[in-house]
């Protein structure tokens, strides 16, 4: 069974950095695209960074030049390193990973969540 554990968020303060980690295993599915949301209470969950495979990403406008998405292959974890946070990026970001049996799409696979508060 694939389990995401994920790690990093806390509070910080406006203009503070913070890094998510997640760690992917038990899958035996290639995890072809790995990445995070974000969702706020009362609000759909918005996509914040995707990597593919490792070294294709993609950002919201919202967090583009601020986050950082990499990935290290051989320990099968995502990173997501947030820099100049702003108290709109409070919410809670969840780790997911896209499951590939070949180019076959096999389902997705989410973390449990952790809080980000940006405050003074």
């Amino acid at each position: 069974q694939e389990q995401l554990v994920e790690s990093g968020g806390g509070l910080v303060q406006p203009g503070g950095s913070l890094r998510l980690s997640c760690a992917a295993s038990g899958s035996g599915f290639s995890l072809n695209v790995m990445g995070w949301y974000r969702q706020v209470p009362g609000k759909e969950r918005e996509k914040v960074a995707l990597i593919i495979n490792s070294d294709n990403t993609n950002y919201a406008g919202s967090v583009k030049g601020r986050f950082t998405i990499v990935r290290d292959s051989a320990k099968n974890t995502v990173y997501l390193q947030m820099n100049s946070l702003k108290p709109e990026d409070t919410a809670v970001y969840y780790c997911f990973a896209d499951k590939y049996l070949g180019f076959i799409y096999k389902g997705r696979v989410w973390g449990q969540g952790t809080q980000v508060t940006v405050s003074s």
